[in-house]
C-alpha cells in the first residue's frame, strides 16, 4: 500500500508518523507539502500532529485552507482514508471533514501525557485490531483537545458509533479525572459517518516501538495497514 503524510509549516510529528508507517508498511509514505495543489494515488492520507502555522489564529484553521487539502477534501469524498492526529485532528474538523471542534484545554494549559483510552468501536478499518471496551494507552501533548460539539450532535455520533475512543481510568471507567481537557463526553477520537476518516487526540506514533515505552500505537498502525493492504 501507499500513503501520504501532509506537512504543514509548523508540522513537528510528520516524520514521526513517517517512521511508524515506514516500519508498518514496508515503505517509505510520501511526504506532501502542504503548498502542492495535488497527491500522489495512496491507500491512505494522513494529517500529522503539531502546531500547524503556529496555531495562530485558531489551531487549524489556517492549515484548512492550504492549496492541498481541496485534494484531501476531493480524495476523503471519495473513499481514501484519512488519519487526522492531534493537529490533523483539529484540521479536519476545521475543513469539515469531522464534526465538532476542538477547543482550548479546561484547564487552559498544555498538557503532555500517556492516557488511558477505551475503544468504543472496533468495526472500523483505524480500529479492528482491537476490541471493543479494550483499554489502551497513548501520549496526548496539545493545548486545544478539548473536544466539542452540540448535544444534538453528540447524541448522533453516539447513536452512529462515531465515537472511536474515550479517556477512561486505567481499569476502563469514564471519570472526570480521567479527561485531560475537558473534552464533551470524555471523546478522545471520532469518526465520519463512513468511518473512513479518523480524527483523534492522542498519538499513536508516539508508542510504535518497545524502545518508546509501548506497542498499543503500533498495534493500531499495524491493523490499518493489513485492512488496507
Amino acid at each position: 500500500m501507499n500513503a501520504a503524510v501532509i506537512v504543514f509549516p509548523g508540522s513537528n510529528c510528520d516524520r514521526d508518523i513517517k517512521v511508524a508507517l515506514e516500519a508498518a508498511m514496508g515503505r517509505v509514505p510520501a511526504m506532501v507539502w502542504h503548498g502542492d495543489s495535488a497527491l500522489p494515488k495512496v491507500d491512505l492520507i494522513v494529517l500529522p500532529g503539531g502546531f500547524s502555522y503556529g496555531d495562530y489564529l485558531r489551531s487549524g484553521a489556517m492549515a484548512a485552507h492550504s492549496h492541498i487539502m481541496r485534494a484531501v477534501i476531493d480524495e476523503a469524498k471519495r473513499g481514501v482514508p484519512v488519519l487526522a492526529i492531534c493537529n490533523g485532528f483539529q484540521i479536519a474538523t476545521e475543513a469539515g471533514l469531522l464534526p465538532g471542534a476542538l477547543l482550548p484545554n479546561a484547564s487552559l494549559k498544555f498538557v503532555c501525557k500517556d492516557v488511558s483510552l477505551r475503544v468504543e468501536n472496533a468495526d472500523s478499518m483505524f480500529t479492528r485490531a482491537f476490541k471493543k471496551g479494550q483499554v489502551v494507552r497513548m501520549p496526548i501533548a496539545h493545548r486545544d483537545g478539548n473536544y466539542f460539539a452540540d448535544d444534538a450532535t453528540l447524541d448522533r455520533l453516539e447513536g452512529n458509533g462515531q465515537i472511536a475512543f474515550r479517556y477512561v481510568t486505567a481499569d476502563g471507567r469514564v471519570t472526570d479525572e480521567a479527561n485531560p481537557n475537558g473534552a464533551a463526553r470524555n471523546i478522545a477520537g471520532v469518526f465520519n459517518e463512513r468511518r473512513t476518516v479518523l480524527g483523534l487526540m492522542p498519538h499513536p506514533e508516539r508508542l510504535a516501538d518497545p524502545a518508546l515505552g509501548g506497542v498499543d500505537g503500533k498495534t493500531m498502525l499495524d491493523g490499518l495497514v493489513r485492512e488496507l493492504a
